[in-house]
């Protein structure tokens, strides 16, 4: 991939991801793989691109009025120690990551298919209208889907973000933007965690190209800006399907190479040059 085609690419992931409320770290990192950065580069700055492009859905989320502060904080008070806790648990991830890539795959789905039906019986809400929350849950409630987001995020090293969009939706405790919102929230303040927990192990933060920086800002202004103010909510449901779609493909994959490597005795790469628990800790957000 040559340089130029690299913040060009940064910046369509920051686009989409940011859209539906979420960083898109995940993204980040195979486009800098592909790249042909190095990986002791490409996951410190794949969470700074992350930082700023949830920094700014945060604020076009809230300036559109669609944060919900109640539903933030005890879901950040729950998932911040369990994800330290989960970075450190010795759980099979392989596994962990099969199981949740399969669920990821069927939350996808039925989004997929909440969004067509929606836009086939209701063209009002298909086009424009907001979707209404018909449930609510306790305040310990949502500190207990925290510290079960938390642990998974730090099991697998994949962000909160991806697994807090399906389970809101699926409990239909706020609407689809308001979804979006509190993910993208919740995004930033794990990410800020891993940015600090990262310092303060000693690492070092690479340079971060002025480029990507800009096309990470310019792809999250923009995508941030449709999916607060414009998009209707049936392409918001799709979009968000695509990005669950990517997390659940990318999991399983993961998976599955762990799978044939065991099988077939091939020995994983040396710790320090991958280590899954700097990741998890880092918090690595979709």
């Amino acid at each position: 991939m040559t340089a130029w085609l690299l913040p060009v690419f940064v910046g369509a992931v920051a686009l989409l991801y940011s859209s539906v409320g979420h960083g898109g770290a995940t993204g980040y990192i195979a486009v800098m793989g592909l790249a042909g950065m190095p990986v002791e580069v490409i996951r410190p700055t794949a969470l700074l691109l992350n930082v700023a492009v949830a920094m700014i859905g945060t604020v076009q989320f809230a300036r559109a009025g669609h944060f919900r502060r109640d539903l933030l904080l005890p879901l950040a008070v729950g998932s911040v120690p369990a994800a330290a806790i989960g970075g450190w648990l010795a759980v099979p991830a392989a596994v962990l990551e099969l199981l949740l890539g399969v669920v990821l795959g069927f939350s996808a789905i039925r989004i997929l298919l909440a969004a067509w039906h929606a836009s086939r019986g209701s063209p009002s809400n298909a086009t424009s209208g907001e979707d209404l929350p018909g449930r609510t849950l306790p305040w310990v409630g949502f500190v207990g889907l925290g510290i079960l987001l938390g642990l998974a995020s730090g099991l697998t090293g994949v962000g909160g973000g991806v697994f807090l969009t399906p389970l809101l939706l699926m409990l239909g405790v706020a609407t689809t933007r308001q979804v979006a919102a509190v993910s993208v929230a919740f995004i930033l303040v794990n990410s800020l965690a891993g940015l600090a927990g990262w310092t303060w192990a000693g690492r070092t933060l690479p340079p971060c190209g002025a480029g990507l920086i800009l096309a990470a800002a310019c792809g999250g202004v923009i995508g941030s800006q449709a999916g607060a103010f414009r998009l209707p909510v049936a392409m918001l449901k799709i979009l968000m399907a695509i990005v669950l779609s990517v997390a659940s493909v990318k999991m399983l994959a993961g998976s599955i190479e762990a799978f044939c490597r065991r099988a077939y005795g091939v020995t994983s790469p040396p710790v320090a040059e991958v280590r899954p628990r700097q990741v998890s800790m880092s918090m690595l957000s979709l």
